[in-house]
């Protein structure tokens, strides 16, 4: 049913359980694990710099390096499990390189990480897993986790 599931990942404490799920289904369905992390370009350009801090710990670098550690631990997690993993870190505006990957690696099922929240916080923050559910032209899987706000 699915030869391609793909998690996206920015290493949060919501996404455990979503990773957990992905596993799951890429091992049930013999299917290819994608692990995707996206270093958020509206971060990165709302870092106005320092001249006094070198430029290998500004946001960009760090977001990177953050992103890198998480898509290892996926792989790690999923490669334990037996399962065939691809990773990929991008930049840009998350929702919509999440949606062009799952075009461009012809993504049969999306697992996404949901963190719920108070409704006041939930109202302040945009979501990027209800952008690609409500985008996505494929199936997404939502998994919930409640986070204390």
């Amino acid at each position: 049913m699915y030869d391609n599931v793909l998690l996206p990942t920015d290493g949060s404490v919501g996404v455990d359980r979503a990773t957990d799920h992905a596993i799951d289904a890429a091992d049930r369905y013999d299917a290819t694990l994608h692990v995707l992390y996206v270093v958020d370009s509206d971060v990165i350009n709302a870092y106005s710099g320092d001249e006094f801090v070198d430029g290998a710990e500004g946001a960009e670098e760090t977001l990177e390096e953050a992103g890198r550690e998480a898509l290892d631990a996926v792989a790690q997690r999923a490669g334990d499990a037996g399962v065939e993993t691809v990773t990929d870190l991008r930049y840009g505006v998350p929702h919509e390189e999440i949606l062009r990957y799952v075009d461009e690696a012809d993504v049969d099922l999306t697992v996404m990480g949901s963190k719920t929240r108070s409704g006041d916080y939930r109202r302040m923050l945009g979501s990027v897993t209800e952008r690609v559910s409500r985008q996505s032209t494929g199936p997404v899987s939502i998994v919930k986790t409640t986070v204390e706000a």
